[in-house]
Protein backbone atom coordinates (compact mmCIF):
# COMPACT_ATOMS: atom_id res chain seq x y z
CA UNK A 1 0.00 0.00 0.00
CA UNK A 2 1.46 3.41 -1.18
CA UNK A 3 0.67 6.46 1.64
CA UNK A 4 1.38 9.63 0.55
CA UNK A 5 1.78 12.56 2.62
CA UNK A 6 0.75 15.91 1.43
CA UNK A 7 1.14 19.59 3.14
CA UNK A 8 0.47 22.61 3.09
CA UNK A 9 1.00 25.68 5.48
CA UNK A 10 -1.31 28.18 6.34
CA UNK A 11 -0.42 31.31 7.60
CA UNK A 12 -2.28 34.81 9.75
CA UNK A 13 -1.49 36.93 11.96
CA UNK A 14 -3.75 39.11 13.50
CA UNK A 15 -2.84 42.76 11.93
CA UNK A 16 -5.61 45.21 14.26
CA UNK A 17 -6.46 45.25 17.67
CA UNK A 18 -10.23 45.06 16.67
CA UNK A 19 -9.93 41.15 16.52
CA UNK A 20 -12.52 40.73 19.58
CA UNK A 21 -15.03 42.96 17.44
CA UNK A 22 -14.60 40.37 14.56
CA UNK A 23 -13.18 43.99 12.43
CA UNK A 24 -9.89 41.57 11.20
CA UNK A 25 -8.84 40.78 8.42
CA UNK A 26 -9.12 37.66 6.90
CA UNK A 27 -5.91 37.49 4.61
CA UNK A 28 -3.41 34.51 4.46
CA UNK A 29 -1.30 32.65 2.96
CA UNK A 30 -0.90 28.72 2.04
CA UNK A 31 2.40 27.90 1.36
CA UNK A 32 3.06 24.44 -0.32
CA UNK A 33 6.18 22.27 -0.12
CA UNK A 34 7.41 22.97 -3.94
CA UNK A 35 7.63 26.92 -2.41
CA UNK A 36 4.61 27.84 -4.30
CA UNK A 37 2.73 30.66 -1.70
CA UNK A 38 -0.62 31.29 -2.49
CA UNK A 39 -2.72 34.46 -0.98
CA UNK A 40 -5.57 33.76 0.26
CA UNK A 41 -8.74 35.11 2.02
CA UNK A 42 -12.05 34.54 3.50
CA UNK A 43 -14.41 34.79 0.34
CA UNK A 44 -16.40 37.98 0.16
CA UNK A 45 -20.02 36.56 0.43
CA UNK A 46 -19.05 35.24 3.84
CA UNK A 47 -17.21 38.17 5.33
CA UNK A 48 -17.05 41.43 3.48
CA UNK A 49 -14.75 43.89 1.99
CA UNK A 50 -12.67 44.95 4.05
CA UNK A 51 -12.31 41.99 6.27
CA UNK A 52 -11.68 40.08 3.40
CA UNK A 53 -9.91 40.36 0.01
CA UNK A 54 -12.09 39.28 -3.01
CA UNK A 55 -9.32 39.55 -5.60
CA UNK A 56 -7.47 36.28 -3.60
CA UNK A 57 -8.32 32.57 -3.50
CA UNK A 58 -10.83 31.04 -1.11
CA UNK A 59 -10.84 28.02 0.45
CA UNK A 60 -14.34 26.85 -0.68
CA UNK A 61 -12.99 27.88 -4.85
CA UNK A 62 -10.02 25.93 -3.96
CA UNK A 63 -12.50 23.23 -3.09
CA UNK A 64 -13.95 23.01 -6.28
CA UNK A 65 -11.17 24.07 -8.28
CA UNK A 66 -9.01 20.86 -6.51
CA UNK A 67 -11.97 18.50 -7.70
CA UNK A 68 -12.14 19.83 -11.25
CA UNK A 69 -8.25 19.87 -11.49
CA UNK A 70 -7.50 16.25 -10.00
CA UNK A 71 -10.77 14.74 -12.27
CA UNK A 72 -9.05 16.36 -15.00
CA UNK A 73 -5.47 14.64 -14.48
CA UNK A 74 -7.10 11.60 -13.91
CA UNK A 75 -8.96 12.15 -17.55
CA UNK A 76 -6.08 12.97 -19.12
CA UNK A 77 -3.90 9.85 -18.02
CA UNK A 78 -6.78 7.71 -19.01
CA UNK A 79 -7.24 9.25 -22.63
CA UNK A 80 -3.38 9.05 -23.26
CA UNK A 81 -3.63 5.57 -22.15
CA UNK A 82 -6.14 5.08 -24.54
CA UNK A 83 -4.49 6.55 -27.46
CA UNK A 84 -6.68 9.76 -27.60
CA UNK A 85 -4.21 12.96 -27.88
CA UNK A 86 -6.03 15.37 -26.33
CA UNK A 87 -5.29 19.34 -27.80
CA UNK A 88 -6.85 21.24 -24.86
CA UNK A 89 -9.38 20.60 -21.80
CA UNK A 90 -11.17 23.43 -20.32
CA UNK A 91 -13.44 22.81 -17.14
CA UNK A 92 -15.67 25.89 -15.69
CA UNK A 93 -16.52 24.12 -12.28
CA UNK A 94 -19.04 24.82 -9.78
CA UNK A 95 -19.83 24.68 -6.42
CA UNK A 96 -22.96 24.97 -4.66
CA UNK A 97 -23.08 26.08 -1.29
CA UNK A 98 -26.45 25.32 1.02
CA UNK A 99 -27.84 24.13 4.51
CA UNK A 100 -27.43 20.47 5.65
CA UNK A 101 -29.84 19.10 7.57
CA UNK A 102 -28.34 20.17 10.94
CA UNK A 103 -28.22 23.99 8.86
CA UNK A 104 -24.67 24.25 8.75
CA UNK A 105 -23.72 25.54 5.33
CA UNK A 106 -21.67 23.15 3.15
CA UNK A 107 -20.61 22.84 -0.41
CA UNK A 108 -23.20 19.99 -1.13
CA UNK A 109 -22.77 19.78 -4.87
CA UNK A 110 -20.05 20.32 -7.67
CA UNK A 111 -20.48 20.19 -11.09
CA UNK A 112 -17.69 20.02 -13.68
CA UNK A 113 -17.94 21.03 -17.26
CA UNK A 114 -15.28 19.59 -19.02
CA UNK A 115 -14.75 20.88 -22.54
CA UNK A 116 -12.51 18.42 -24.56
CA UNK A 117 -10.05 18.88 -28.02
CA UNK A 118 -8.79 15.83 -29.58
CA UNK A 119 -6.25 15.99 -32.28
CA UNK A 120 -4.49 13.50 -34.01
CA UNK A 121 -5.99 10.23 -35.96
CA UNK A 122 -8.00 8.23 -33.22
CA UNK A 123 -10.81 10.23 -31.93
CA UNK A 124 -12.88 9.12 -29.47
CA UNK A 125 -16.70 8.07 -30.06
CA UNK A 126 -19.50 9.03 -27.78
CA UNK A 127 -19.37 5.82 -25.77
CA UNK A 128 -15.72 5.89 -25.50
CA UNK A 129 -15.58 9.19 -24.41
CA UNK A 130 -18.34 8.78 -22.06
CA UNK A 131 -16.47 5.83 -20.46
CA UNK A 132 -13.78 7.86 -20.03
CA UNK A 133 -15.21 10.22 -18.20
CA UNK A 134 -17.45 7.30 -15.89
CA UNK A 135 -13.64 5.97 -15.37
CA UNK A 136 -12.24 9.71 -14.46
CA UNK A 137 -15.10 10.25 -11.67
CA UNK A 138 -14.28 6.68 -10.16
CA UNK A 139 -10.61 7.33 -9.89
CA UNK A 140 -10.49 10.65 -8.71
CA UNK A 141 -8.76 10.50 -5.56
CA UNK A 142 -10.44 14.37 -4.15
CA UNK A 143 -13.67 13.23 -4.96
CA UNK A 144 -13.21 9.71 -3.31
CA UNK A 145 -12.48 11.64 -0.14
CA UNK A 146 -15.51 14.12 0.01
CA UNK A 147 -19.01 13.63 0.97
CA UNK A 148 -20.19 16.03 -1.30
CA UNK A 149 -22.07 15.21 -4.58
CA UNK A 150 -19.62 15.66 -7.93
CA UNK A 151 -21.31 15.27 -11.02
CA UNK A 152 -19.91 15.97 -14.62
CA UNK A 153 -21.88 17.31 -17.00
CA UNK A 154 -19.19 17.44 -20.04
CA UNK A 155 -19.35 19.44 -23.29
CA UNK A 156 -19.74 17.92 -26.78
CA UNK A 157 -16.59 16.74 -27.90
CA UNK A 158 -14.66 18.91 -29.90
CA UNK A 159 -11.88 17.69 -32.63
CA UNK A 160 -9.20 19.11 -34.86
Amino acid sequence: MNIHLYRATIHWEQPSVDFLKGQYSREHTWTFDGGAVIPASAPPSVVPAPWSNPAVIDPEEAFVASLSSCYMLVYLYLASRQGFEVAAYCDEATGLMAKNERGVSWISTVTLHPRITYTGDKQPTAEEEGLLHHFAHQQCYIANSVKTEVTVSPASAASN
